[in-house]
């Protein structure tokens, strides 16, 4: 395979090239200068023949946990060595998984020698890859050691799947789901793509999104009274914007100065997706002229603030449980495709997106039919959707109902996908 060839000679040539992003990367988000041999697969040996489970980032990892919670709750006697791609998804990844028998580190880079060096010191009985997160080199080294491998909630656009399918990268498609053992997809459309794109014939199963089986919300719920009671907000309406991206908080800021029109005591949250970005939005707030209060400098928040940044990570659950209403970023402005809306449906939160939401449709047509969700065009229509739900406190209330409806009655992913792994690690 000429592909092959050309692809590990360049990610040989470009390993330098990686290094000097990662200390440029290190000027704004510091863990990106640490660990480097772990980037080489030099990693400490792992007794045991681990289960491998792999999450990219922070959003991988939140969505992995239950899965491996109950993979260590089945197998108890067998360790566990969880994988990430970036410093916040391992920080986030290190604070989830603390209990004996499981450790954290950083994937390898995508070299010959790296993916050599990870499966001669972890000798992982299976591996479990969230999302999809495919890589040639890892996927051909894992063949290589005879370890089986699992794609876990596995969802491919169809933007993705067109561009997958073009003449320079589907061979590497090929190669790469063919070699995958189970793919477990998120719907039927999303098995589709992955079979033609070259996925093994009866590897690709049907399981939905791990995304609907959320954790028990009880303590959660709990923390976002208090962290209401905290704001001295009880009797404040709360709007919570989260997953946002550059030019959006301009669209908020503009959406919040209408919404006080009708709500003037109306307290925001805005919760960006990229920690990177926190101190550009501090920027932003800064001249709105409203009054802010940054969250990772547990600045006063009380009846006169109006915006809280919420530049923390890992708390994006609490604040949704803090809110009436939810906005769910990403989706504003074209090139996202917008982000997870169900954590905050299963909370029973009303939620707002964008009209660019591609990569989450069938879920928000769902939400939106039940009447649990909105999708506006514009600021000015997310501020009068937003009004009108805070306007009339049963609509509100029931469209909260709406929302946790839908996301109960699409559970059951995480059992499914226990199923299909189970196999590989038993035998």
């Amino acid at each position: 395979m000429i592909w092959r060839g050309a692809y590990c000679v360049a990610t040989w040539l470009l390993l330098p090239v990686v290094f000097i992003f990662f200390g440029w990367r290190a000027r704004r988000e510091p863990g990106y200068a640490r660990l480097w041999h772990e980037r080489l697969g030099l990693i400490r040996r792992q007794d045991g023949a681990p289960i491998w489970v792999h999450a990219a980032s922070v959003g991988e990892v939140v969505l992995i946990a239950p899965l491996v919670n109950a993979l260590h709750a089945r197998y108890p006697n067998c360790p566990l060595l969880i994988t990430t791609m970036t410093p916040t998804g391992r920080v986030q990844a290190s604070e989830r998984f603390d209990a004996a028998g499981m450790s954290v580190c950083y994937v390898p880079l995508d070299t010959l020698g790296a993916t050599r060096r990870f499966f001669e010191r972890v000798r992982p009985r299976v591996g479990v890859i969230a999302e999809t997160e495919l890589w040639p080199n890892l996927i051909a080294a894992a063949r290589r050691s005879k370890v089986p491998l699992a794609l876990v909630n596995a969802s491919l656009s169809t933007r993705s799947a067109a561009r997958y399918s073009g003449v320079m990268l589907a061979p590497a498609m090929r190669f790469m789901l063919s070699r995958i053992a189970v793919i477990a997809a998120a719907t039927d459309s999303h098995a589709q793509r992955f079979s033609r794109l070259g996925a093994a014939a009866g590897s690709v199963h049907v399981t939905g999104n791990l995304k609907y089986d959320v954790p028990d919300m009880d303590i959660t719920r709990s923390r976002g009274a208090e962290l209401r009671a905290h704001w001295q907000a009880r009797s404040r309406p709360v709007w919570v914007a989260a997953s946002t991206h550059a030019g959006e908080e301009r669209l908020l800021i503009e959406a919040f100065d209408t919404l006080l029109q009708t709500h003037g005591h109306a307290l925001m949250v805005i919760a960006p997706r990229h920690p990177q970005r926190f101190d550009a939005v501090a920027n932003v707030l800064a001249g709105s002229g409203y009054r802010v209060a940054r969250r990772s400098r547990s600045e006063t928040v009380d009846e006169t603030t109006d915006i809280v940044l919420a530049d923390t990570l890992g708390e994006v659950p609490m604040f949704y449980a803090a809110a009436d209403v939810v906005f769910v970023g990403g989706s504003l402005l074209p090139g996202i495709g917008g982000h997870n809306v169900i954590e905050a449906a299963a909370l029973g939160r009303p939620l707002c997106v964008g009209p660019h939401v591609e990569e989450w449709r069938d879920v928000i047509d769902a939400l939106e039919a039940a009447g649990g969700a909105a999708v506006c065009d514009n600021a000015p229509a997310l501020a009068r959707r937003v009004s009108n739900w805070l306007d009339e406190p049963d609509l509100l209330a029931r469209a909260g109902e709406a929302a946790a409806e839908v996301a109960a009655t699409h559970r059951g992913a995480l059992q499914r996908s226990l199923d299909l792994i189970a196999p590989l690690i038993e035998d």
